[in-house]
């Protein structure tokens, strides 16, 4: 089947249609899952010559194993609890947030859980979860993944004292309450996942309660030294050495420092700050306080439905209108965007041949 583009769709009708198609796709995966429970409880896969309907999926359906597993998992929860297949077609759940309560349902909670939640994201999903459905603390790890073949002749090739030595590492003991130290080594067991890759995988945040998480990344032998000096140099305000603590005093001095650089927030104002030029492009430190403040560190962009962006991820200060055509630096015409809405808007002024030239990217933007 040959799908062709909707090149020739005008903008509100590409709009609609792609409406449309959403709508379609989730009332096909609602059936979709409907009959999943169905052959299920039929065990006609059985007959078919497949020992298990994930099987089926996988070489029939042509499902992969992801989607293969959070549609059964939906599908089984569905049989039980046949108000899923609803939400799943009018969009107020998704797979994996059904996914993420189906264990919890049961007859005396399944419709209040499942209205809970209804319309909410899958981060919010999880927190909901384990406000209701806490989980006990996790003990504090840090292993060595793994090192592929090729490198191996690298690292003995290597200074010893830039080869991560396997010293243990002292964190509080979750099974005692933070009340003793447990000794947990770099240990070279396989982890998570074996494969390296150049580009970093991004970090796991799992809701434990309502208040607490555990947080996974795979860090660099640098990053390990730096933990650990940082544990031995704040021993005698944590004398547990809890990692989570030493991470939080760290990331606690790194926000500061960069609202200090990027958006000139100070506890104290001094009278000897620089002052600018009119007709400068540069935001003087003082309005881009009192825009960083007025715009609550978020992207300001407001789309044509009235939706505020209000992503936090690389952020620039923007000219309502642009220097390049008279627009100043004060705070009625700076604005908060993120790089995607800055550039989106300059693109909407001078138009994407303008943006083209050699130099013309920064000028258009209209960045501080």
């Amino acid at each position: 089947m040959k799908t062709a583009r909707p090149a020739h769709l005008t903008d509100t009708q590409l709009i609609d249609a792609l409406n449309r198609c959403a709508r379609d796709e989730r009332g096909a995966t609602a059936s979709l899952v409907a009959h999943l429970a169905e052959m299920d409880v039929r065990e006609l896969h059985l007959g078919l010559g497949f020992s298990s309907l994930y099987a089926y999926c996988l070489q029939v359906l042509r499902l992969s194993e992801s989607a293969t597993c959070k549609r059964i998992d939906v599908a089984r929860a569905a049989r039980r609890h046949p108000a899923i297949l609803d939400r799943l077609a009018d969009g107020s759940l998704s797979l994996t947030t059904a996914r993420l309560i189906a264990p919890h349902l049961t007859e005396n909670n399944h419709e209040e859980l499942i209205a809970a939640a209804a319309g909410l994201g899958t981060r919010a999903v999880e927190q909901l979860v384990a406000r209701r459905f806490p989980r006990p603390d996790v003990p504090t790890l840090i292993r060595k993944l793994p090192v592929p073949a090729a490198q191996v002749r690298l690292l003995a090739e290597a200074p010893q004292d830039e080869v991560p030595a396997p010293e243990a590492l002292t964190a509080p003991n979750a099974s005692t309450g933070g009340r003793g130290p447990v000794t947990t080594p770099l240990s070279t067991a396989p982890a998570a996942s074996t494969t390296p890759s150049s580009r970093p995988a991004h970090p796991t945040f799992t809701a434990l309660s309502a208040d607490r998480y555990q947080v996974r990344f795979t860090a660099s032998a640098s990053t390990c030294r730096k933990l650990r000096l940082a544990r031995d140099l704040l021993r005698h305000a944590v004398p547990s050495g809890d990692l989570s603590e030493i991470v939080d005093r760290a990331l606690t001095a790194l926000i500061d420092d960069i609202a200090r650089k990027k958006c000139a927030a100070a506890t104290k104002v001094s009278r000897h700050e620089r002052s600018l030029a009119a007709d400068s492009r540069r935001v003087p430190a003082e309005i881009r306080r009192e825009v960083w403040k007025r715009d609550e560190g978020m992207c300001a962009f407001v789309g044509r439905g009235g939706r505020r962006c209000r992503s936090r991820a690389f952020l620039e200060f923007h000219h309502v209108m642009p220097y390049a055509v008279g627009g100043g630096a004060g705070v009625t015409n700076i604005q908060l965007r993120c790089r995607a809405h800055n550039a989106y808007e300059a693109k909407l002024f001078y138009g994407p041949r303008r943006l083209s030239g050699p130099d013309s990217t920064g000028r258009a933007a209209g960045r501080a």
